[in-house]
């Protein structure tokens, strides 16, 4: 089983995130579970969504402790939580963020790392506001680079059914993404 576990803040689309990546690997043929944790519910605060994946039916539905994946969708999040927490070895790290994938390893120190700069993404593809731009669909299409779990065509086709607002430019920011994503391993 592939576990993915997002951090992100209440309005960033977290939990949006999770489902469309579900609903990817579902259309895949895949077994999935996608739900979210929310601490203090407001705009802005830490928000936590997990997203399971397997070939066999998933029969427990729980917190990921031990994700493969994580997915933090605002880099701000590294000093207020550790977002590694838990994770596997060999697990991959995947950052919203202008730094370089060099920068995020000696921060955090995981032996794998992609980056994008999602933000910019959305920006550009008019997701949010410039303020608090709207990132989910842009880190979906980078998961799919840097994971090789799901294609992006099975993303493109998911945030077709799962985003009703504006799923043209969804669309293309997680394209943008895909192409955009640098990944790298550290030993």
């Amino acid at each position: 089983m592939m576990e993915i576990r997002f951090h992100g803040r209440g309005g960033q689309g977290a939990v949006v995130a999770s489902r469309i990546l579900a609903a990817a690997a579902f259309l895949e043929g895949k077994d999935v579970q996608a739900f979210p944790f929310f601490g203090v519910e407001r705009r802005g605060a830490p928000v936590t969504a997990f997203t399971k994946i397997d070939e066999k039916p998933i029969r427990i539905k729980s917190e990921i402790d031990e994700p493969d994946y994580v997915i933090v969708m605002d880099t701000a999040l590294l000093s207020a939580v550790d977002v590694t927490q838990g994770l596997k070895k060999g697990g991959l790290v995947l950052i919203n963020t202008e730094k370089s994938a060099e920068e995020i390893h000696e921060i955090l120190g995981a032996e794998k790392v992609a980056v994008v700069d999602a933000t910019e993404i959305a920006i550009r593809n008019q997701l949010g506001t410039k303020v608090q731009p709207i990132v989910n669909t842009a880190l979906v299409g980078a998961f799919a680079r840097a994971s090789g779990i799901v294609k992006l065509d099975s993303v493109v086709q998911a945030i077709g059914s799962e985003v009703p607002r504006n799923p043209e430019r969804n669309q293309q920011a997680a394209r943008d993404a895909y192409e955009s994503t640098v990944v790298m391993e550290f030993s």
